[in-house]
Parts: C-alpha cells; structure tokens; sequence
C-alpha cells in the first residue's frame, strides 16, 4: 500500500516517527503566487514554492489526520513568520489551505493574515483577504450572532489604509464591516476616517463623513469634534471651528483640554488675542484642568505680541487659582522677561512660584541670575543662588565664577567666600578660576590674611601649577593694604 499521505489526510500523532511524507503540490507559481509576492519569475517561485512545501511537510508529518486552523496557525507563527525567504508567501499559503478538503478559516487565521498584511505593508492584498472574510464567514457566525473578532480586525485594516492615504479602500472595508457585524460600528471607527481624512486635508470628505455618522445615529465624541475642530483651523477656517465648538456643546459632549487648547492657538493664529485668553478663562470656570501645553500656548501666543508683563500677570492668576499643572516648565517665560529687561518682575514670578512648590529648572535659575547681572540686581542674583543651593540646585561652574566676581567687584568678597563654602557643601567641586576670583577680592579689600589662606588651601588642592605662579599671588597679597589695620 503506498505510504504517500498528503495534506488532505495526515497521519495521527504517534510516538515513532515516521518518514517524511509529501503534502501535495501548491499551485501553479506563475498563475498564482506572481500576483501575490514579490517573486521576479515564475522560475524563482517555484523554487520558493518547493521550499515552502518541504517546509510544511516537516512541520506537519506528526499532525492529525485532517488540519486545522490551529495547525496552520501554529505553522505560521513557530515555521514561516520568520523564515528569511519564505514569510511573504504566507498569504498564498493562506489562499491554498482554503482549497482543502474539510478545513475551514476562523477568526484565529483571519486575524492573523491581516495583521501580517498590514505588518508588512502588504496592503494590495488586504481588500482581497477583507472580500475573503466577507464570502467566508468564520465558524463563530454559524448561529445568530456575528464573530466577536470582525470589528477589530476591519479596525486595524481601516486604520491601515487611513494611514496610508487610501481612502476607497478604507470606505470599501467600512461597507462590508457594517454588513458582518452585529448593530451600528463602534464610534471609533468613524472617528479614524475623519481623522484620516483631516490628516490628508480632505476635510471636506472628513465632514461629509460626519454627516454620514449622524445619519448612522452614531453619537459623536469629544474626539470627533476634536479632530473636525482641529481640521478647520488648519484650513484657516476659525469660524467653522467655532461652529462645531458651539455643535459640540449643544450635543451635551463635554469639551477636553485638547479642545480649547486647539480653540486658544487657533484664537491666536487669528490675531485674537483677547478671545485666546478668554477661553483660556472659560476653560477653567467649566472645570477642565489645564495641561502643559496650554500653558506653554498661551506663553508662545502672548510672547509673539510682545505682551510678557500681560503673559507673567496671567500665569500668577492661574497660580492663585489653583489651576497650573505641577509639571509646568516656565523657563520661556522667565527667558522672555529677561531678553526685555523685566528680570526683576521674573525674580518676583519665581519667587511666588517657588513657594507655591512649583520649583523651576536649572535652566530656568541660571537664565534669571544671568538677567539680573544684566540689570545690575546682584543682590537678588545671590538670593536666588542660596536659595537653588538650598534646595539642592547645583549651578554651573561659569555662572557660580561669574556671580563670584560680580560680588567682588562691589566689595563682598567675604560674602562671596561664604557662597563658596556653600557651594562645596552641596556638591559644587570648586575650580582654580572661583579662587583667583576670590584672591583679586581679597586683594582689592586689602584683606592679606583671608587672601593668603585661600592661597596655601590652592596650593593644597594642586591649582597652583609651579613656585612662581604661587610668590606671584603672595606678592599680590603683600602689596595689598589690610582695611582693618
């Protein structure tokens, strides 16, 4: 009796094993496989095919006697999906299995071969595999109910040719899921149209889409009116926006942060100011939380008028209402002020929000000491340092030299010396540079002995490189006049 057991009927596991035995043929390569895989001839695919075939022999000589879904799947997944040269055939392979005696696709294989599509970027073959599904209903639909498993399978594949621009194809798949599933789509799924649509600037297409959902009784969501919102004022279309804002309120959907903070730039791209900050203000009389973003909008948009008292006065009401988010970095602010001269009103600002536990960044610190340098405000440069070094904010080396030689240059170099010790404290490793700064204080007050144990504590350090460079700064000390007598 023959021994040749071909795919339509394999043997049931046993514990010898058997010789390999010959699944049949698969299809003609140059009729089937060329329309489906990247294969330069026929001759290339067939021999990819024979591999392929000797492939799925091995996997299957010890399986049932007729193959599952199961079985295939597990091929796909454990065999082919990493094979170097053979897993862009696994569609045609897919197509092949349905040929088969007994076996049928459920929604295990179905879902796979479509993410493997989209995966891959197959996406050519998808719309085939979607009208497949649709003549070729998965087991779970042989009662009443539709299989659980359709919509988010059409969801992937939707989103797929929504991200790519392929919109008939999307609309195509849109139809047929409607006709599989049970009840009306899930309102997620018209929201990646619209999206898609908006994206390409067909928003046109995106709002006539819309209508289509409320047609559908479908009830929009935030996210819906977001992504219409955020269309029409890419398109300079700021009035239509305010239409679906008005639309959006009336349908009782609760607008999001997403919402006013696209409304507020959009206030802003228009030139109305006003109407950006008074949203701003509606925003948090309807209790919606302010985010990062739009703070950060609001700073931008005032910045670009020149209105950085307006924009500082703005965000210490928000501080006092309770409404800015803790994670909000207002360096550019404090850089703004500072690049028009306000550094004092930005110490003021900082200073609030400090003690509010809002703590700026390093960043932030430094720009402000540089800005009051600028204005002359030392004294506040070195209240701002003590108090970064309190709270463990270690500057830089340049700044911390700069803000040392300033405070020498106006007699406190005591007082700069103390900072220095401070500074070490904390963690700031002192450099040759902090103490010739601080000797040349010393010097200029006349201060001999303060200089000349700064000195010998250089020397001890390694920062006076030879003899000279140290009789050099003792010189200096010796020909300075002690103050104090």
């Amino acid at each position: 009796m023959s021994r040749n057991i071909s795919i339509r009927k394999l043997p049931k596991l046993r514990h010898h094993h058997p010789a390999p035995q010959s699944p049949p043929p698969l299809p003609d390569p140059s009729s089937s496989v060329s329309a489906l895989t990247p294969t330069p001839n026929a001759a290339a695919a067939q021999t990819q095919l024979a591999h392929l075939t000797s492939l799925l022999e091995s996997h299957l000589k010890k399986s049932r006697i007729a193959i599952t879904s199961k079985d295939l799947l597990h091929f796909f997944k454990s065999r082919l999906r990493y094979h170097p040269t053979l897993s862009h055939l696994d569609y045609h392979l897919f197509r092949y299995a349905a040929t088969l005696d007994s076996f049928r696709h459920d929604h295990s294989t179905f879902e796979y071969m479509v993410r493997s599509l989209v995966s891959t970027n197959r996406l050519d073959s998808l719309p085939s595999l979607l009208e497949f599904i649709s003549s070729n209903p998965c087991p779970c639909a042989d009662g009443i109910f539709s299989c659980p498993k359709i919509e988010p399978m059409f969801r992937v594949s939707i989103s797929s040719f929504c991200r790519t621009g392929r919109f008939d194809d999307a609309l195509i798949a849109f139809d047929i899921m409607k006709r599989l599933i049970d009840g009306k789509p899930d309102v997620a799924l018209y929201n990646i149209v619209i999206h898609g649509f908006v994206k390409f600037a067909k928003l046109d297409r995106g709002v006539e889409f819309y209508g289509r959902m409320v047609r559908d009784r479908v009830k929009p969501d935030v996210v819906t009116f977001n992504t219409l919102i955020s269309g029409y004022c890419r398109s300079n279309k700021f009035e239509l926006a305010l239409e679906v804002f008005r639309e959006m309120k009336e349908k009782g959907c609760v607008p999001n942060v997403v919402t006013f903070n696209t409304l507020i730039k959009g206030f802003f791209n228009d030139g109305k100011v006003e109407q950006a900050v008074g949203m701003a203000h509606e925003m948090t009389e309807l209790g919606c939380e302010f985010s990062c973003v739009t703070c950060e909008i609001l700073v931008d948009g005032l910045g670009r008028k020149g209105m950085t008292m307006e924009t500082a006065d703005l965000m210490i009401d928000f501080l006092r209402k309770g409404v800015l988010p803790k994670g909000f970095d207002y360096f550019a602010l404090i850089e703004m002020l500072c690049v028009n001269g306000k550094a004092e009103r930005a110490f003021e600002l900082v200073d609030e929000m400090w003690g509010k536990g809002y703590d700026p960044s390093l960043i932030a610190c430094t720009t402000l000491i540089e800005g009051l340098r600028g204005v002359g405000r030392t004294e506040k440069s070195v209240v701002l340092i003590r108090k970064m070094l309190n709270e463990d904010i270690i500057p830089d080396s340049v700044t911390f030299c700069c803000l040392l030689h300033d405070m020498c240059g106006v007699g406190g170099a005591v007082e700069a010396n103390k900072l220095r010790l401070l500074a070490s404290k904390k963690g700031l490793d002192p450099d040759g540079m902090m103490y010739r700064i601080l000797i040349s204080g010393y010097i200029k007050e006349g201060r001999k002995k303060e200089g000349e144990v700064l000195v010998n504590e250089m020397l001890d350090r390694g920062f006076i490189p030879d003899i000279a460079t140290y009789n050099t700064l003792m010189d200096g000390l010796a020909r300075s006049k002690d103050s104090r007598g």
